[in-house]
């Protein structure tokens, strides 16, 4: 491979603009089709196969008005007293309007709920003062026609006993009349009866008519001081297909309501825009990036060649991701992963690049012939750490998670693109560059020594001498060298308790509640808890199966029957009815709990609703299931942790698989996979304890601390091990070099620490610096993955890199490097470094007459 890519920097430099011509027709042909082909980016973490999205697909075909993307807009009187008649009629003026736009479904006025409800309340006085009016008739009624039979009964009695005496004709007369009333009596009788029956059917219906109207008054809509409605809004479509522009409607339509004195507030689904993905902080990275650039490199040209490079490879790369968009639903997270990835290892491979191609100059090396062979050998090592890190994110389509697949591919091809840009169009603006890629200074300084052409480590000249001060303990590699056993210790104790809080580490998805202090959607999320109840922004949807009933009453009753029980079901603080399908055999529930939608609390409900099915079904006759958004983040949240240790054993094998390749040894892929395992796990910790439990809180803008992203920790192993692998190689590759060349294994150590460390340490910071500027984006969903890679490099690359396996290294020896016979015929020789490429180019100057 180093010798194909040496030919590629020997034909970038003689094609120089033919490369750069072709890139930029790149550039604008992604852009175009970006512009033209992209999509409507989403926050949607559907998985197939879970509880919540079988019941939702089949709300879907047999409830389809109930499924429609809802979004919740929160109106409040400025002064906090109860709303006036001219706020009240300002808001419901909105809402009118809201519910007048193309593409929404309905609104739900909550000044029309309540009056709905007051009015409910009165009828129901009234009626209940009807029958008991009818009540009081029907008794008295009664006792009339009690006396009546008795009147009658009496006279018939008093009849029997002169009947003899009467005349015939008298007696008949009597019998007669006394028949007649007894006539009239049981017509009586009867009419009273029916009466009962109405009176009792009446009853029953008012019964009926208070538990419904009880199950009802369950969710408040205004506050009980007055002084807060919540409207909701839902759409045609699903939330993530709602578009922004009707979005921006809803908010403008009901802005409309602040000139009555009202203040609007609105949920994350109406004003969620993730069309942007660069915020003012990412910049301050790049800025960063860049001062670490030109500090190492001496000159701004210099400096900007990684930064063009890292540009040109994310342009391409986030450009691509953008153009699919369109045809493949795409979550909002993915060409920011993608961002962010494409802009760190794009600076570090541009750089590790440019580095070669500098020593090699300085050292004498004709132009052309150090562009090709740092492409030949950095660039080698630069195709080896990318395939690492794009297999590491490719991966992430090994659980079978779609939303998680497609961000693993946006990611890695994002990647590639950067590998690909590195190994072309660096070269080629190497050659355009000419002798600036290095300052005048730095010229002038080499100008009194005569280098050779060969690498540092074949030198003969100062880099020898700085061989041997490295070799005899100079420098940090010498420091943490000197004393292996209590660097290591103390390495392996710092990591293990910043990794603490990892055995805490709850996840979830992002709510309102993570939203930034000051945003409208924040605001929405904390009026709503604290005047409805915090479970009031995190309402589920029980589907219920329904049996045949009768007739409608059978059919409420039924429904009623169920909502009493789900109130019943412990940490439920509401349910309420709240539609049945056309033919009566599906119901839904809006359940309350009590606690918000991210709460430990709310995750055991949804589980003990799912698992008392059975016992609602004996008891009932109805079978239940769980959906709606809570319930769907809560089932992608459990079915990423499942897929979590898969992931994991799957990196953690390909780790020891490709380190084994490279380094040819058994004890190097152990010391670096448990580096990695011991920095991740202290990424974890200190993720856990900032944004899970909000220690530093105030620092990084977590206001409401609360379950970590749930794919933020397959993400940072997909991320950190890529990004460890490539330190690992740069630095032990080194190391490795000098002891194949017949160095000490303990000073071989120390050479090539000297050799990769400043490298790698301007790499690590860029690093970082990119990372970090996403932990204050204006996505809150985006800011712990920032922090979490920012702080898994920054201890990865200067605890366990820089420190720890060097110290272990040192301490094994020679043993670092054992690899049993029969395994080293088996495996492929790599040759990352193109160490063959060198020894080649030696034999051709030997072989040429003197």
């Amino acid at each position: 491979m180093a010798f194909l890519l040496y030919r590629l920097g020997s034909f970038a430099y003689r094609r120089r603009w033919w490369v750069v011509s072709a890139w930029l027709a790149i550039m604008l042909a992604v852009g175009a089709a970006a512009v033209a082909f992209s999509g409507t980016l989403t926050n949607n973490f559907t998985i197939p196969g879970t509880e919540s999205q079988r019941i939702s697909d089949r709300l879907r075909d047999e409830l389809p008005e109930a499924v429609g993307g809802t979004g919740t807009v929160v109106f409040t009187s400025d002064d906090g007293a109860a709303f006036t008649p001219d706020q009240r009629k300002g808001v419901q003026s909105a809402l009118a309007d809201i519910a007048a736009l193309d593409g929404v479904r309905a609104v739900i006025d909550p000044f029309e709920v309540a009056d709905q409800v007051a009015a409910g309340g009165e009828e129901l006085e009234a009626g209940r003062a009807e029958l008991d009016t009818s009540e009081q008739q029907l008794s008295v009624g009664e006792d009339q026609l009690a006396q009546g039979q008795q009147q009658l009964d009496e006279q018939r009695a008093q009849f029997e006993q002169a009947r003899a005496q009467l005349p015939a004709a008298q007696a008949a007369a009597t019998a007669q009349q006394l028949e007649q009333g007894q006539a009239t009596l049981d017509a009586s009788r009867t009419e009273l009866e029916s009466g009962r029956e109405q009176l009792d059917a009446g009853r029953t219906e008012l019964e009926l008519a208070e538990r419904q109207l009880e199950a009802t008054s369950g969710v408040r809509l205004v506050s009980e001081d007055g002084s807060t409605g919540v409207a909701s809004v839902q759409f045609d479509q699903q939330i993530n297909a709602v578009s922004p522009e009707l979005r921006a409607e809803v908010q403008e339509k009901a802005a409309e309501a602040e000139s009555a004195g009202v203040t609007v507030e609105y949920s994350k689904e109406i004003v969620e825009d993730v069309s942007g993905i660069i915020g003012a902080t990412e910049i301050v990275g790049l800025a960063v990036a860049a001062i670490v650039l030109v500090l190492m490199l001496g000159t701004l040209v210099a400096a900007g060649l990684p930064l063009l490079m890292a540009i040109v490879g994310v342009g391409v790369g986030v450009g691509i991701t953008f153009a699919l968009s369109g045809i493949v639903e795409m979550n909002s997270i993915s060409p920011v992963l993608a961002l962010m990835l494409g802009l760190a290892v794009g600076i570090d491979y541009c750089l590790f690049i440019v580095n070669r191609h500098r020593t090699q100059l300085l050292h004498g090396m004709d132009l052309q012939e150090s562009i090709a062979r740092a492409t030949g050998t950095a660039g080698n090592a630069v195709l080896f750490a990318g395939i690492t890190v794009i297999v590491a994110l490719a991966a992430l389509a090994v659980p079978g998670l779609p939303f998680l697949t497609v961000m693993g591919l946006s990611a890695a091809g994002t990647v590639a693109v950067s590998v690909l840009v590195a190994l072309t169009l660096t070269p080629a603006l190497l050659a355009l560059m000419g002798r600036r890629v290095i300052s005048k200074r730095r010229w002038a300084k080499a100008a009194g020594h005569k280098h050779s052409a060969a690498l540092p480590l074949d030198s003969e000249d100062s880099t020898v001498l700085a061989d041997q001060r490295a070799a005899r303990g100079a420098g940090w590699g010498g420091f943490v060298t000197r004393k292996p056993v209590l660097t290591v210790l103390a390495g392996v104790v710092l990591l293990g308790v910043i990794a603490i809080p990892a055995a805490q580490l709850r996840v979830g998805l992002p709510d309102g509640g993570t939203e930034p202090a000051d945003s409208t959607a924040f605001q929405a999320y904390t009026a709503i808890g604290d005047k409805f109840g915090a479970g009031t922004n995190g309402p589920l949807i029980v589907v219920g199966s329904l049996p045949e009933t009768a007739d409608e009453a059978e059919l409420t009753t039924l429904q009623l029957d169920v909502n009493d029980r789900l109130r019943d079901v412990p940490g439920v603080a509401a349910s309420v009815p709240a539609t049945v399908s056309e033919d009566g055999r599906t119901a839904i529930f809006q359940v309350i709990p009590e606690e918000g939608p991210a709460s430990e609390a709310t995750e055991n409900l949804v589980r003990d609703l799912r698992g008392a099915t059975d016992e609602f079904e004996d008891e009932t006759g109805v079978a239940i299931a769980v959906t709606g958004q809570t319930a769907a983040n809560i089932d992608v949240s459990a079915k990423l942790m499942e897929a979590l240790p898969v992931y994991l054993a799957i990196v953690v094998g390909l780790s020891l698989i490709l380190l084994l390749l490279v380094f040819r040894s058994i004890l190097v892929p152990i010391i670096a996979t448990a580096g990695f395992l011991l920095s991740l796990l202290a990424s974890f910790g200190a993720t856990v304890a900032i944004y899970q439990w909000g220690w530093l809180g105030d620092v990084f803008g977590v206001t409401n601390p609360g379950p970590i992203l749930s794919f933020l920790p397959i993400i940072l192993i997909g991320v950190l091990f890529g990004l460890a692998m490539d330190y690992q190689m740069f630095l032990v590759s080194g190391m490795r070099e000098a002891y194949v060349h017949g160095d000490d294994p303990k000073a071989a150590v120390r050479i090539g620490f000297s050799h990769g460390a400043r490298v790698v340490t301007a790499a690590a910071i860029i690093m970082v610096s990119v990372f970090a500027g996403f932990v204050f984006s204006h996505l809150a969903m985006v800011r712990p993955i920032g922090f979490g890679l920012a702080f898994g490099v920054l201890l990865d690359a200067f605890v366990v890199r820089m420190t720890l396996v060097p110290a272990a290294m040192y301490l094994l020896g020679r043993h670092a490097w054992w690899l049993p016979a029969w395994l080293g015929k088996i495996l492929p020789d790599v040759d990352v470094e193109g160490a063959r490429l060198l020894r080649e180019e030696k034999k051709e100057a030997v072989s040429v007459p003197a």
